[in-house]
């Protein structure tokens, strides 16, 4: 299925960023590593050796206002340093080595090093709005970049410093809002007012109390227009299992399994030579 989002052009969806080849996102998590090095540039590397179009990665502000592609607040579980990355300037983080080897990078040059790179960027934290939308309007990246945050404030935020549109991803509230009008017998135009602010669903399969991605799912957000992204999914049996239900979007931090996945069902578009 291929609807247009809030108004888009008719077969196709409302974001270059969400027009992916082979008709699935394919989502490399932090990029692609086996060693621990998650969010570097080795690891970005990594994924696009492998043919990867489309990375996930998340950002923190430092004290002095630079983006970063990190996940946690902090430098302690991957980095060879100490220290939240908010309460440290750029010039402190820059020396860190995640897995002991390999720098913190720029969120800058994670969009501007592979000029063809879709980038899913996670806004972590309130103070991050501001570096990651200077990032993006540095490298033009705006038809590159998908904003998710678990907060739609945050989103918000972000997407209000911009000159231009990213694609965006709904936020835990709006999930939880969609999913109850999904599963109730709320009116049919609810799932989509709940949505309005957001092109795509990024969750995972099941929360550990319900099971958030099924057929209701998937076919609720295509009828709203709203695309369907699921993570962390690393094992081939549950990517195919999604595959079926019609997902639009698998985020894994085992690329090597969902290129493998989408090639022998035919989905997987090859880089060109």
């Amino acid at each position: 299925m291929n609807r247009p989002a809030r108004g888009g052009r008719p077969g196709a969806w409302s974001h270059p960023y969400l027009d992916a080849p082979g008709g699935v996102l394919a989502l490399a998590h932090r990029g692609f590593s086996l060693d621990g090095l998650e969010n570097s540039m080795a690891a970005f590397g990594a994924a696009v050796e492998l043919g990867f179009r489309y990375v996930e990665t998340d950002a923190h502000a430092t004290s002095d206002g630079v983006a970063v592609a990190l996940h946690d607040a902090a430098l302690d579980r991957t980095t060879d340093s100490l220290g939240a990355v908010a309460d440290l300037p750029w010039s402190l983080v820059r020396s860190a080595r995640i897995g002991g080897v390999e720098p913190v990078p720029l969120l800058e040059d994670v969009l501007g090093t592979w000029p063809g790179l879709r980038v899913n960027v996670d806004v972590k934290a309130a103070a991050g709005a501001p570096a990651v939308a200077r990032a993006i309007e540095r490298t033009a990246s705006h038809d590159r970049v998908c904003l998710a945050s678990f907060s739609a404030r945050r989103r918000r935020d972000t997407l209000a410093l911009l000159s231009r549109p990213v694609a965006t991803s709904a936020g835990r509230g709006e999930v939880a809002a969609f999913l109850l009008a999904a599963r109730t017998r709320m009116p049919a135009g609810t799932a989509r007012a709940v949505l309005r602010g957001a092109d795509a669903l990024q969750v995972p399969e099941d929360s550990g109390l319900l099971r958030v991605v099924d057929a209701r799912t998937v076919a609720a957000a295509h009828r709203a227009g709203r695309q369907v992204h699921v993570w962390t999914v690393n094992e081939a049996p549950a990517i195919h299992r999604l595959l079926d239900l019609g997902v639009d979007g698998i985020v894994t931090d085992r690329a090597d399994v969902l290129r493998d996945v989408l090639r022998a069902r035919g989905r997987w578009a090859e880089p060109a030579a």
